[in-house]
């Protein structure tokens, strides 16, 4: 059996990520395996640093070595590299992680023997257009949201799926959700949790202002735009909480899986 190259990624800005970096390190090199950093977090131990490109052309799995964030990080960072990537928590907040902390031995093991299970996700990638080009293109995990922004007024958008008018939302905002992030900002606004695999998109207004305004689900073969009314304000596009854009009037949203 060949061994097996593993490329890691973690959260270096936070306290103590050295010495579980290091410790991991350890613990692939000590199962007779390679152990690849990437650059910023190299500089911890330090040891030899690599792009997320290198990392991602000469490795086998990623470990994520963080919290969610991190791994929500990972995978846009990753521009469209498909290699499978495990998580290990030492953050705050680990739903979507595999492992916690001291059980990264655990985790290396079943790596060592490829015992470990591939689920596989659906991503969501959002571009912006405006005046016909897109201006901004991001991919996520999560969820693609669509909010007021600074703006105390309601967001008033119309959604189509494949080109036909589904409804349109009087809210907050607008939440389209993987099923993987149904569990996420979709569930607090009061969206439904889908297992994992099941192959829908969903669509979650953020308080909205009409009784009849409710969540829907979607194939995620489907491709989704917004497309705010006229005289609506200046709006704000995120995906998964990090990745951000100013919607202007006229701009419209087109996110698809």
């Amino acid at each position: 059996m060949s061994s097996v190259t593993i490329g890691i990624y973690a959260h270096w800005r936070k306290a103590g990520a050295d010495a579980s970096l290091r410790s991991l390190v350890a613990a692939i090199e000590a199962e007779g395996m390679r152990a690849l950093v990437e650059e910023h977090a190299a500089r911890l131990i330090p040891v030899e640093g690599h792009t997320l490109k290198d990392l991602a052309e000469q490795c086998d799995v990623f470990i994520a070595l963080g919290g969610d964030g991190t791994l929500l990080r990972l995978i846009r960072d990753l521009h469209g590299y498909v290699r499978p990537i495990m998580g290990i928590n030492f953050g705050t907040l680990g739903f979507l992680t595999s492992f916690s902390g001291p059980e990264f031995k655990e985790a290396v093991r079943a790596l060592r023997d490829r015992t470990y299970r591939v689920d596989e996700r659906t991503l969501l990638t959002a571009r912006l257009i405006r005046d016909g080009r897109v201006i901004f293109e991001q991919t996520g995990l999560n969820d693609v949201v669509v909010t007021r922004g600074e703006r105390s007024r309601l967001v008033h958008a119309e959604v189509h799926i494949e080109g036909n008018l589904l409804t349109e939302y009087n809210a907050d905002g607008l939440i389209v959700a993987t099923s993987t992030g149904s569990t996420a900002y979709s569930l607090s606004a009061g969206g439904p949790i889908v297992i994992p695999d099941s192959g829908v998109l969903l669509v979650t207004p953020i308080c909205p202002h009409v009784l009849t305004n409710r969540s829907v689900v979607v194939s995620n073969r489907s491709t989704l735009t917004i497309r705010p009314s006229r005289g609506q304000g200046p709006l704000l596009l995120t995906v998964d909480g990090h990745e951000s854009e100013q919607v202007l009037p006229g701009d419209h949203v087109r996110i698809a899986a």
